[in-house]
């Protein structure tokens, strides 16, 4: 994937997406999703963060890959996610319970401004600013986000500063 493309997408909304995986081959899973994602219609894949290494939170299981992508989009925030969920579905994600080792994990981060609660999705993502192989990828990608509710994700890094996270590729 290009790291900039060329041509802005005319009236789109700047949208992050985090993306891990710890089961398979996940930096060929995050390939592809990244390919995917610059795919859909009404989307355009602008940049892609580093490859870092994670340990799960909250769960067992392997160590994770994850990245955060950049998308300029059109589609609405529940368009969005329904395009990740399919994604993540063609990648073989199951859900067979909380926090269980995944091929594929796309989380719509922001959108925009957008500030939304409801039964599918909360934006910002809810625990964006507890997890530092998300703030650490959001701010190698744009290091003055403003993260609406929450502050300038360069604020937010102090307080994970303690978790694992290991930068093993640039792009």
């Amino acid at each position: 994937m290009a790291t900039e493309p060329s041509v802005p997408v005319p009236g789109a909304t700047l949208a992050y997406v985090g993306v891990g995986a710890n089961l398979g081959d996940p930096a060929a899973t995050i390939a592809a999703a990244t390919g995917a994602l610059a795919a859909l219609g009404s989307t355009r894949a602008w940049r892609r963060s580093a490859l870092y290494r994670s340990a799960p939170l909250d769960a067992a299981g392997p160590d994770y890959l994850n990245a955060v992508i950049e998308l300029q989009t059109t589609l609405d925030p529940h368009r969005l996610l329904a395009a990740l969920h399919a994604i993540e579905s063609a990648h073989g994600r199951e859900r067979p319970y909380r926090h269980a080792p995944r091929t594929l994990d796309l989380d719509l981060l922001l959108h925009g401004d957008a500030r939304l609660v409801s039964p599918e999705l909360t934006l910002p993502h809810p625990r964006l600013h507890e997890r530092a192989f998300v703030l650490v990828p959001l701010a190698e990608l744009e290091p003055a986000l403003r993260i609406p509710g929450l502050g300038a994700v360069g604020d937010l890094l102090p307080a994970v500063a303690t978790q694992r996270l290991e930068r093993i590729r640039t792009r």
